[in-house]
């Protein structure tokens, strides 16, 4: 195997221990790393009982927690499952062929299914009609963004950008990554054939707490990214609380603050609508 699976978690053992029992069916099975953010529950001893390699975090790093288990991996690629996510029987072994032909590919977004029914993630649907085209040569449309539970990664090119940032600790987190790994001059793309099943747990954080995380961290993206006019309009446009969590953040924002380079830029303003 050249891939090896890469789960960050916290307090879903029943989640985890499905996530890992429908991994270690694939054929070949692939090597699995859980990172546990620091777990109240029985977590770690479910990733321990099904033969993972587990990293035993003292704290929640939240979405960061996965560059551990990247850096970890000892394969040219990894995927990424959450604790309730798992990839279908000849996702990875494609993704290994596309990765191998294609050098600059950095990161392929796989096709998400939800719940037993397998309904396509809304998200599929803006991926596979991406305005950015496809690039001559790439084996799908190029995209900004991605579902973490269903998205496999060069290590070069991750580690390339550093991975998650922990500024950002969870919500939006792949926004970012996007941005970066383009900035450096990685592919990005859909591939409509390499599917993941999700199955979203019933543990989950209520909606209003997320969309206030997510709104703050889209505004901390773009003071940390973009270019004066959209971070002034970001800035202008955040409620009040999402600002007031954002501004404790600036002095990280300030040591991480790079813009992103013109072609980005522009691709990242044509996803916008801003032609």
């Amino acid at each position: 195997m050249k891939t090896t699976v890469v789960i960050a978690t916290r307090n879903r053992a029943g989640e985890l221990a499905r996530t890992l029992r429908e991994l270690a069916a694939l054929r070949p099975p692939p090597p699995v790393i859980v990172v546990d953010n620091a777990s109240t529950d029985d977590s770690a001893e479910v990733a321990r009982a099904a033969g993972a390699r587990l990293l035993a975090l003292p704290r929640n790093l939240g979405a960061s927690a996965r560059n551990l288990g990247v850096a970890a991996a000892r394969t040219p690629y990894v995927a990424f499952s959450d604790d309730d996510s798992w990839w279908a029987p000849d996702a990875l072994a494609k993704a290994e062929q596309l990765f191998d032909r294609h050098p600059r590919l950095g990161l392929i977004a796989g096709k998400t299914l939800v719940g037993p029914e397998n309904r396509p993630d809304p998200v599929v649907e803006l991926m596979a009609r991406s305005p950015l085209g496809r690039d001559p040569g790439a084996p799908g449309p190029s995209v900004l963004g991605f579902l973490a539970c269903s998205a496999l990664v060069r290590v070069q090119s991750y580690s390339d950008c550093g991975g998650f940032d922990p500024l950002l600790h969870f919500g939006a987190e792949e926004k970012l990554l996007s941005y970066d790994l383009a900035a450096r001059g990685w592919q990005l793309c859909y591939v409509e054939e390499i599917v993941a099943h999700h199955h979203p747990s019933p543990s989950r954080m209520p909606a209003e707490r997320r969309r206030r995380l997510e709104e703050r961290n889209n505004l901390l993206i773009s003071w940390l990214r973009r270019n004066p006019r959209n971070c002034l309009a970001a800035t202008v446009s955040t409620s009040p609380r999402a600002l007031a969590g954002a501004a404790r953040r600036l002095p990280g924002v300030w040591r991480r603050r790079r813009r992103l380079p013109r072609e980005v830029e522009a691709r990242v303003r044509l996803l916008e609508g801003d032609r």
